[in-house]
């Protein structure tokens, strides 16, 4: 029934214009300007084919797991170099299987980083 059909991220966050500069401005998202202001206090971003929804919530930032992920292949220590030049700060976690070399979680088949929105809300970037 949706095996074929498109997701769509939904974030909530405290602050939808400190939100607007973190995912617009950091992490260099689009906002999707075919999704029009069809609701206050959501605000539609492009990434890829994918869409992700960030919306006023007063539950933003209480979800203790990865919100969202991107897959972005080799290209993991580019964009991590890019957004640490923006003010991204990124979470070391202690993980069986993984080391640390600099901010990016090595283990045999992946790297990994991630890092938090300004209300918490806990995003990953994947690559090899």
């Amino acid at each position: 029934m949706l095996s074929n059909k498109e997701a769509i991220a939904t974030i909530g966050v405290r602050d939808v214009e400190a939100a607007r500069k973190f995912y617009g401005n950091v992490l260099g998202l689009q906002e999707d300007s075919s999704a029009g202001d069809k609701c206050e206090g959501v605000v539609c971003y492009l990434s890829g084919k994918s869409r992700i929804f960030v919306y006023e919530s007063k539950y933003a930032g209480t979800n203790q797991a990865t919100v969202v992920t991107w897959d972005v292949g080799a290209e993991i220590g580019e964009i991590v170099a890019a957004l640490k030049a923006k003010g991204a700060s990124f979470e070391h976690y202690e993980m069986e299987g993984m080391r640390l070399e600099g901010d990016i979680h090595v283990g045999d088949q992946m790297k990994v980083v991630w890092l938090k929105d300004p209300d918490g809300n806990i995003l990953s970037i994947n690559g090899k």
